[in-house]
């Protein structure tokens, strides 16, 4: 900073005698400007986004009703033991019939953000800030002015945490609203310019500056995550609003922020790809709901450790480590351990990438699936299903509390890992900072007992793991290179 603000100060100087030497009579200002970059040109794009914009930014509350529950006394009061006095007690009467078990008749309140996307109303939000909501109202700009209106549900995604509302026209009017033109998030990238607008701590319509941080981030909410990262400053209440480029159009849906102890930003935030909410508005106007395509497969990333393993010549692909039985994928013949390599002419680079695909995929069409089998290349035909709530999802990593992803040892792992039987189930996983990576469970290991309980295979690794309560511990006995440890970990 110090080294940049000398060099200026060496071309003013320069600059003054240059035109001086040509006659010509310049300002301070304005050779300040001429040796300053283009911030104020900046600023005033933002200045413009804001004023045209913020008209079409809502505010979000609703209100639902509480089921009734039982209000905690904050402090015991002893009751009378064995041969002690239980002579009446105003004290106690009065504070059982004030201060105890009634039923709680206050309504649960929610806020956020959204934004309008068309003249008749339509608002996109998150569906979290809606979730549950018996009452919907949204407050906006009119004519310099805030004004409420209520909003019905039209559509809702909890697996993508989007929702689609609608403003409630008053009778007789007919005026368009304002709302937002939604650009596209496909050529995003890192380093762009991004505005967010929002109503964070319910501070309404605060507008915040920053860039592209990062595209495509997996947070574990869900299994659709392609999150685009940003600086720009967002905060609880944000959820919902929208994140504008330079050009004023909408490329994201800011939904979540990583921010420690603090509870407000710290300079990681997270927005919904606009274009995820475009490929489901369709379904979210003319049904309420999305509709999904289903394979029917469980599955987890290739590591390091199962490349070798199987022999793979890459990492790239999707590891089947289970088949849902009578599901599209076993009716086609995919089988455990196969590795899915391209779905539908589309390459599959990753495990986050197959869920995706197959999700944007139409029911009932038929489709080409190329996976490696024993080191060879097989393509089947699948017939995709609907992706029912009660059904398993096309991404199978399941929920541990350990941070473990566990599979059944084939022949080939044991092979290539070297393994006398196959009994136990192999650590495929491990995520940081999770309770078993904390106690030193590695990928690779194989676990062959739970609390002095033969592990057999996955179906024994979690019956057992159900059993085990929070804050409890967990003794493995794990097989590591041509060894044996017992490692504890405690569940979080």
């Amino acid at each position: 900073m110090f080294k940049s603000f000398v060099h200026r100060a060496r071309l003013v100087p320069l600059v003054f005698v240059f035109f001086l030497l040509f006659g010509l009579v310049v300002s301070p200002a304005t050779l300040f400007a001429l040796s300053s970059n283009t911030q104020p040109l900046a600023s005033n794009i933002f200045v413009e986004i804001a004023k045209k914009q913020n008209p079409a930014v809502v505010n979000v509350s609703t209100k639902a009703k509480a089921e009734p529950t039982t209000l905690q006394r904050n402090f015991p009061i002893p009751r009378p033991g064995p041969g002690q006095d239980r002579s009446p007690d105003p004290f106690r009467d009065f504070y059982d019939r004030f201060f105890g078990e009634r039923p709680n008749q206050q309504p649960k309140r929610g806020m956020g953000s959204g934004f309008v996307i068309d003249k008749e109303g339509h608002i996109l939000t998150n569906y979290h800030v809606i979730e549950e909501a018996d009452e919907i109202v949204v407050t906006l700009e009119d004519n310099g002015k805030e004004k409420e209106y209520g909003a019905t549900l039209i559509g809702s995604d909890s697996k993508t945490d989007i929702a689609l509302i609608k403003i409630n026209r008053e009778t007789g009017n007919n005026k368009d609203f304002s709302f937002l033109k939604l650009g596209s998030s496909e050529n995003l990238e890192v380093g762009e310019w991004v505005v967010a607008i929002g109503n964070p701590f319910g501070l309404s319509h605060t507008v915040t500056v920053g860039v592209v941080s990062a595209l495509g981030r997996s947070i574990g909410a869900g299994p659709y995550d392609e999150f685009i990262q940003t600086d720009a400053s967002i905060n609880p209440g944000n959820s919902g609003g929208p994140l504008i480029n330079i050009e004023g159009e909408v490329i994201g849906i800011n939904t979540a922020i990583i921010s420690g102890n603090t509870g407000g930003n710290v300079g990681i935030g997270f927005a919904i790809p606009i274009n995820i909410a475009k490929g489901i508005l369709k379904d979210l106007k003319e049904r309420g709901s999305v509709t999904r395509g289903w394979l029917g497969v469980m599955i987890q990333k290739i590591t390091p450790e199962l490349q070798k393993s199987f022999g793979l010549s890459q990492s790239e692909g999707a590891l089947v480590g289970d088949v849902i039985p009578d599901g599209p994928a076993a009716k086609a013949g995919i089988k455990r351990g196969d590795v899915i390599t391209r779905f539908n002419n589309q390459v599959v680079k990753d495990m986050e990438d197959l869920p995706k695909i197959v999700a944007s995929t139409t029911p009932g069409l038929v489709v080409d699936v190329d996976v490696i089998r024993d080191s060879s290349k097989k393509t089947l035909h699948v017939t995709i299903e609907i992706l029912k709530d009660s059904q398993e999802t096309v991404l199978a990593k399941k929920d541990d509390p350990l941070g473990l992803q566990v599979q059944d040892i084939t022949e080939e792992l044991a092979k290539g890992l070297q393994l006398q039987d196959m009994d136990g189930v192999l650590v495929s996983d491990v995520t940081a900072g999770k309770a078993a990576s904390e106690a030193g469970v590695r990928r690779g290991d194989v676990i062959s007992e739970m609390n002095r309980t033969v592990v057999k295979n996955t179906e024994d690794y979690h019956n057992l793991l159900a059993t085990v309560g929070k804050g409890s511990s967990v003794l493995f006995l794990v097989k590591r290179g041509g060894s044996t440890i017992y490692i504890a970990v405690k569940v979080e």
